[in-house]
């Protein structure tokens, strides 16, 4: 005979008045977590109390109930009415719901308690967003929401930013193939196809981290710390209709400018606007771009203006510039700097910029055959560099006034009134993608421009190392006079000996700012506050001035003549370089560099998509990332696309001191510090997965193919 399934039976429920409830000291609860008492009041005052008590009688010793109940479970909506008793808000008496257990079970009370705090489910995110999302579709708005829930109103605007996430991957997120983290990293673009699209790539691939699924939704996009992006400001991008990723979940460090075209036009009308105001002051010319090459002033006299220091201030500025580099050497390996030598340096830095920001006054004539460059600094501030006269624009030959332009053409100078023309401003964009095209198999040589490019940094760092070393610039200058005087080579004049700068034809957007430009050009503005310009007076400065101080007068002068660069070989042209002397003047070039110690790493060279990977080939981008992170790395990026894979090598190559051929030694005596070439993979992101059907762009872009090679 079958046995009847026993029913269930449910406790039953009744009101029981608050001044009758005892909290149980069989409550497992002891350690506070999650909502506050406080809070869990407030929100009982709000709606009411929404889960019953669970509460048994308690019993005599004679096992009769004695009207009073302990609550086992429900402890801390317990302590929540019972605050507001304190506080007068509710009465003491009041009916509060409770679900009255068995005092005869043989269920342990504890059971109980213990039992409702652990099977109780934590609401999910999404479920947690989508209640969100009704509240707020019936007409709250978010800073109600975030009241209701006494939870910060960024809580609820980061989950609603969940609505802007793909269903697709709510659904994917929903089924737990995705982490929480993973989806929020989508919310920095509204694009569902895209997203769809980004996570299809990466799905299967090694790691589908967030950092990855953020930078493929951005790549296309300018970060607000960009110095174009300071430069605009948020409220003017916006008010012309740009719109501004953000990550509510991560420090998105201000986010990501999603219209580059827009953020450039509007550059471009506020540099012009700038160099107006500029014009305006009188000026002849004004020369405005978001980046100037480097060496744009060479061959251009600089208007001293009238606010020139005294010999005080010179000498006081000299000695403030010494004891600050000597404290920084001093305290270069220390783990940490005194408070007092920290705050010198404070001091003494202010005290330098004091001196700089000394106002600069121009005489109305010297403003009208003058003109000026604006560019932008690292922090987007315009920085304005006033009067410059070109060599056609010296005293002898008139011209006008407050015209604006770019190039160095002579302007009219027929009697009318002065003409304000508008600023031809160049502004230094992003370069636009190649078409990517196929490759023959194999490495290819590097572009000839490119090259150049890369010496051109590599001479600027060796100018600054060979003007740090006047033995060594001593010795190079010997080495050229006795050359000149044993191997009996043509001369004129009284002594031909002479150092001519070099200038550099091809160059990065990056050279001019770069750890070496400053150092020459802070070192050159430091001798000439103190050089005479009459030629007698400079005569008798010199025969004066201390041993070590003509020295490194020498060194500096001296490195003025480095030339590094690598060229294209035409000795048929005037002013072209046989193939022996470009080998030549690049052996002597190493040689300087070992004599010095110049290391291009600690220079502050880095490889970046603009100045190496955005210009090579995939093999060499891979093989870039074989020598400097290892095999295991190279082979994870080795099917990604062309500009993908550039982005992913400059972040892995970002500390390893990797250099390119022209910028190492030629007998290969350069080092870097390679990674984990076995492991490493948490390191190493898969950034998009794919099919490697995708054809690599050419190396030498157009203009790397047609531009001539400026000769020495």
């Amino acid at each position: 005979m079958a046995k009847a399934t026993q029913k269930i039976t449910l406790s039953s429920s009744r009101d029981i008045p608050f001044d009758k409830l005892v909290l149980s000291q069989a409550n497992v609860r002891r350690v506070q977590a999650g909502v506050s008492i406080e809070e869990l009041a407030v929100s009982i005052a709000r709606r009411g109390l929404i889960q019953s008590l669970h509460v048994r009688p308690i019993l005599d010793a004679d096992g009769a109930e004695t009207g009073k109940f302990e609550v086992p479970a429900g402890g801390r909506r317990y302590r929540a009415l019972e605050l507001l008793v304190k506080q007068k808000r509710l009465a003491k008496n009041a009916l509060v719901p409770c679900v009255v257990g068995d005092a005869a079970s043989d269920i342990l009370i504890d059971e109980v308690s213990l039992a409702e705090n652990i099977e109780r489910a934590p609401l999910h995110p999404l479920d947690q967003f989508r209640g969100f999302k009704a509240m707020i579709d019936k007409g709250m708005t978010e800073e109600a929401v975030a009241a209701a829930f006494l939870v910060d109103v960024h809580v609820v605007k980061q989950r609603l930013r969940l609505v802007s996430v793909s269903p697709t991957l709510l659904d994917v997120y929903a089924a737990e193939e995705m982490t929480l983290e993973q989806l929020m990293a989508f919310t920095v673009a509204d694009d569902h196809a895209r997203q769809e699209q980004v996570w299809n790539a990466l799905r299967n691939g090694y790691q589908k981290e967030p950092y990855n699924i953020r930078r493929a939704l951005t790549q296309t996009t300018v970060s607000a710390t960009d110095k174009r992006a300071f430069f605009v400001g948020v409220a003017a991008y916006e008010a012309a209709g740009g719109v501004i990723l953000r990550d509510l979940f991560e420090d998105d460090r201000g986010g990501w400018f999603q219209d580059v075209a827009l953020l450039d036009r509007l550059v471009a009308e506020k540099l012009r606007n700038v160099a107006d105001d500029i014009a305006g002051e009188g000026w002849k010319w004004v020369q405005a771009a978001v980046h100037l090459p480097y060496g744009l002033t060479n061959g251009l006299r600089r208007l001293p203006g009238t606010a020139a220091l005294t010999e005080d201030e010179r000498a006081t500025r000299e000695e403030l510039r010494e004891e600050s580099d000597r404290l920084v050497e001093q305290y270069e390996q220390a783990d940490d700097i005194p408070d007092e030598v920290n705050n010198r340096l404070e001091e003494i830095d202010a005290a330098l910029e004091a001196f700089e920001d000394r106002p600069v006054r121009y005489e109305p004539d010297d403003i009208a055959r003058a003109g000026v460059f604006v560019s932008l600094g690292g922090n987007g501030l315009p920085k304005v560099d006033r009067g410059y006269v070109r060599p056609e624009d010296e005293p002898s030959t008139e011209a006008e006034v407050g015209s604006i332009t770019e190039t160095a053409e002579s302007q009219t100078s027929e009697p009318k009134a002065p003409l304000v023309q508008r600023a031809l401003i160049t502004i230094g964009g992003q370069a636009a993608q190649p078409e990517e095209e196929p490759e023959e198999d194999g490495i290819k040589p590097l572009p000839d421009r490119l090259v150049a490019e890369l010496t051109a940094h590599r001479t600027l760092a060796l100018r600054d190392a060979v003007a740090n070393n006047p033995h060594v610039a001593m010795t190079a200058l010997l080495h050229k006079l006795v050359s000149d005087a044993f191997e009996h080579r043509s001369a004129t004049g009284a002594l031909e000996a002479h150092v001519r700068q070099v200038m550099f034809p091809a160059q990065s957007e990056d050279l001019n700012d770069c750890q070496s430009a400053k150092s020459v050009a802070d070192r050159h503005e430091r001798w000439g506050d103190h050089i005479p310009a009459d030629d007698e007076a400079l005569w008798n400065w010199l025969t004066e001035l201390e041993d070590d101080r003509r020295m490194e007068l020498l060194a500096h002068c001296v490195s003025y003549g480095v030339n590094a660069l690598h060229e294209r070989p035409n000795p048929y042209r005037g002013s072209g370089v046989s193939d022996h002397a470009l080998k030549v003047r690049l052996s002597q070039a190493d040689r300087l560099a070992r004599a010095t110690g110049l290391d291009m790493a600690q220079a502050g060279w880095r490889p970046t998509v603009g100045n190496y990977f955005g210009r090579v080939t995939k093999a060499r981008i891979v093989e870039a990332v074989r020598e400097g992170a290892g095999e295991r790395a190279a082979e994870l990026i080795g099917h990604m696309k062309k500009g993908e894979m550039a982005k992913e090598a400059e972040r892995l190559l970002e500390d390893i001191n990797w250099l390119p051929e022209p910028l190492r030694l030629a007998d290969g005596e350069d080092v870097f510090e390679a990674a984990d070439r076995e492991g490493g993979e948490e390191a190493l992101p898969a950034f998009l997965a794919g099919d490697d059907d995708d054809e690599d762009g050419a190396a030498d872009t157009e203009e790397d193919q047609e531009r001539p090679m400026a000769a020495e």
